[in-house]
Order: structure tokens, then sequence, then C-alpha cells
């Protein structure tokens, strides 16, 4: 007899199928969230001020800073995720989880914030060309008129930047998490992530209106409030993709 039929079968590879959850499942992830940041605040608060020092200091450089720091995105993205696992697993998460993501799939990592780089500063383009379209008719159409033209091309750019930025946004949501727990390559945990958005488009929604309502205040205080904010984001992220994911 073959001795290779009493091998064990292996695992089957993960593919990414995600699954229906509950509108309502977004406060879930968010009480989550919250639960895991208070489980060890002091991580999460050193780990966050490094990342913003970080970022600052690639900001710094004119225009490759900017583009650098949307590469690296989903890198940080996944350090972050990575103390939320640390957590749920009842081990010691570290601030030196922040750069999980350099450490394994990195190359993966990037392609997607390539895919973010490109989505983002393509969109700032056409803003930008629908904007100075407008500016520029409005001077040669004259006061009045030229003023409706140009309030007209700045609605419309953030109409289109808005609409076009859903797609970008829902591409790249979880696809840091697949990639680096699930070794996924990057086209293949892009379409993961836009699929489970789809699914769930009523929950993300709520869920982004939270995030672009807390953000607000959260840069209201000198910034100080991103001390909180991004924790307890990341952390919701995380029980979000466990949610959609893992636990389907």
């Amino acid at each position: 007899m073959d001795e290779s039929t009493h091998l064990p079968a292996l695992p089957a590879a993960f593919r990414g199928v995600s699954r229906d959850v509950e509108p309502g499942a977004c406060f879930g992830w968010l009480r989550r969230g919250w639960t895991m940041f208070l489980a060890n605040p002091g991580v999460w608060i050193g780990a966050t001020m490094l990342l913003l020092v970080i970022l600052m200091a690639i900001s710094i450089v004119p225009l490759f800073g900017q583009v650098a720091a949307h590469l690296l995105a989903p890198l940080f993205g996944a350090g972050m995720v990575q103390i939320a696992r640390h957590l749920e697993s009842g081990q010691q998460p570290e601030v030196a989880d922040l750069f999980a993501g350099f450490h394994h799939n990195a190359g993966q990592l990037v392609m997607v914030g390539v895919f973010f780089a490109i989505g983002i500063f393509g969109l700032a383009f056409i803003a930008f060309l629908l904007v100075s379209g407008g500016v520029i008719g409005g001077v040669v159409t004259g006061k009045i008129a030229g003023l409706s033209i140009a309030f007209g091309g700045v609605m419309l750019a953030g109409v289109v930047v808005l609409v076009l930025s859903v797609p970008v946004i829902m591409a790249t949501w979880f696809a840091p998490a697949l990639v680096f727990f699930h070794d996924m390559k990057p086209g293949a945990a892009m379409r993961a992530s836009f699929d489970a958005g789809a699914k769930n488009w009523l929950a993300m929604v709520i869920f982004g209106i939270f995030l672009v309502v807390s953000l607000f205040f959260a840069m209201l205080p000198l910034g100080l409030g991103l001390l909180l904010l991004l924790p307890i984001v990341s952390a919701a992220v995380y029980a979000s993709y466990r949610d959609i994911f893992v636990e389907s």
C-alpha cells in the first residue's frame, strides 16, 4: 500500500472568502477595538506616537515624502493589526510589532501601497483638473457667472473624488491583514477586500461615517486625539477582519 495515502491532507489555502454581517456589526467592532485598547493602552499609545513621528518625518520631504507615506501605509497597518492579534490571542504585544510588516511579506504589502498611492494621487490629479478648469472658466466668463462656474468646479471635484475613492478604500481596507496573516498575493487580497466591502457596504458606510466624524474631533486638540483614535480604529479594523473573514 502506498504510504502517501496515510499522510494527513494539507490544509486548504486561504482564499479570502468573506461573509455577510449585519449593519450593526460595526458597533461591535468598535466595542472590541475599545476593549483591546484598554487591554494595553501603553503599547498602543507608544506604537501610535512612533508611527505619527515617522509619518511626519517622512512628509517633510516634498512630494516624495507623501508618496513614501502612502507606500508604507499597508506595512504599518499590518503592524497595528498584529498588535491586536497578539492581544486577542493572549500574547504580550510590543511597540516593535509596529514594524512586523517590514519582516513578513514586505514586498507584497508595498504593492498594496503602490495601488493605494496611485489611486489617491490619481484622484488628487483629477480633482486639480476639475477645480482649475472651473477657476479658469470663471475668470474667462466674468464676476458673478464666473463665481458660479468656479464653485461648480469645486463641487464637481468633491463629488467625483468621493465616488472614485470608494473602490480604492474598499480594495485596500482588508488587504494588509490578508497579505500579512494569510500570505495572499496583493491582487487576490485586494479583490477579496473589495468583495467583502461590497457585501457589507452598509456596515462599512456606518463605520466610515464614524471614522470621519471622529477624525474631525481627534484633530482639534493639536491632533492629540489621534493617540486614542488610531489604536481603537486599528483594533476595530482587526475585529472587522476577524468577523468577516476568519470567523465565517
